[in-house]
């Protein structure tokens, strides 16, 4: 049930067949890993177009090492051109790429099965927060006056508003006029952010205060 459709050579019918395949297995990636992330729209096309390139690849190659080697060394110049992206990112490639193999190969009904148990898998994971933390967690930068003395200055508004707050850096700006603090927090439940800025900015004097979302690039 699961071995290949190709033959001995491969004909148009069969290129066709794992063509389409590879494109709705690559749409449906592309879908998969797009679910509740903030990927572009480039990356989101590329992986829908991915299974297909890679499938065509190995049916090109098909079986001669001459076309291995440097189909392998067009990959590697591609991958050394390439910034890193994300561990999500990286593993959405892996599994376009795995696809493109298993319909360059013939095995179609294969690589559909794995991208569904992929599907499953990844949705569970992500329902669960699975690896993830049950509090939100943000990035608070608070500028104050060098006047003030940071240590323990916001302990009372961590207390009321957040579960845990760590001070991660702490540097001069304005001429050394000012210090900027970051830190990690995680929120308590339904905090108001609006109140805690309100707060903490009438205790720096009303200068620059910003929450943003913990850039987490090992994040699947």
């Amino acid at each position: 049930m699961l071995s290949s459709i190709l033959g001995s050579e491969i004909t148009v019918s069969t290129f066709l067949i794992c063509s389409a395949v590879s494109i709705v297995l690559g749409i449906g990636t592309a879908l998969l890993f797009g679910y509740k992330s903030k990927a572009s729209k480039s990356f989101i096309i590329t992986l829908a177009l991915l299974p297909l390139v890679v499938q065509t690849v190995i049916m090109l190659v098909n079986g001669n090492l001459g076309a291995g080697v440097a189909v392998a060394g067009a990959f590697s110049l591609i991958r050394f051109r390439s910034a890193t992206g994300s561990a999500r990112e990286i593993g959405a490639v892996f599994t376009a790429m795995a696809v493109g193999l298993a319909t360059g190969m013939g095995y179609v009904l294969l690589a559909a099965l794995f991208l569904a148990i992929l599907a499953v898998f990844l949705i569970v994971l992500t329902a669960v927060n699975f690896g993830g933390s049950a509090e939100q967690e943000r990035m608070l930068k608070i500028t104050i006056p060098e006047s003030l003395d940071y240590e323990g200055l916001f302990d009372d508004l961590f207390a009321k508003y957040t579960r845990s707050a760590e001070l991660e850096q702490v540097k001069t700006t304005n001429m050394g006029t000012l210090y900027e603090l970051r830190y990690r927090v995680r929120l308590a439940g339904e905090t108001g952010i609006k109140e805690f800025m309100d707060e903490l900015r009438c205790r720096n004097g009303n200068l620059t205060v910003s929450f943003g979302r913990v850039a987490d690039k090992e994040a699947l």
